[in-house]
């Protein structure tokens, strides 16, 4: 799930921005265009959505349940999506394999977290 918000939030910025990369605005505007396939039947997720665009911080948690009800985290290619805006918005990051998810379990996107994780 911090894939998907940490790409929101990365491409909304990116899209803000005059001097953006129209690749990263695209590839941003694509999973918005995904996220909202999800929520097709749910208007008050679309608007929590859109709200986030504009202020990510206090929609962030609304967001994350939304996007969790709706299966969002399951879907390979909402991820698949994501991961592409990180890789445009951060080439570093994305080199240094920051944003490849596979076969992950209890990722986090960022730096200088904390997370403790048990898995059975």
């Amino acid at each position: 799930m911090d894939l998907i918000i940490a790409a929101l939030v990365a491409g909304a910025a990116a899209a803000a921005k005059d001097t953006a990369e129209k690749s990263i605005k695209e590839a941003y505007e694509r999973l918005k265009e995904l996220i909202k396939k999800r929520f097709a039947d749910n208007e008050a997720a679309k608007v929590v959505l859109d709200e986030h665009e504009k202020d990510p911080q206090t929609y962030e948690a609304a967001l994350k349940k939304k996007l969790t009800e709706a299966g969002v985290d399951r879907d390979e290619e909402i991820k698949k999506v994501a991961q592409e805006v990180m890789k445009k918005e951060d080439p570093q990051g994305a080199a240094a394999g920051k944003y490849d998810l596979r076969g992950s379990q209890g990722v986090q996107i960022g730096d200088s977290n904390t997370q403790n994780n048990t898995f059975k």
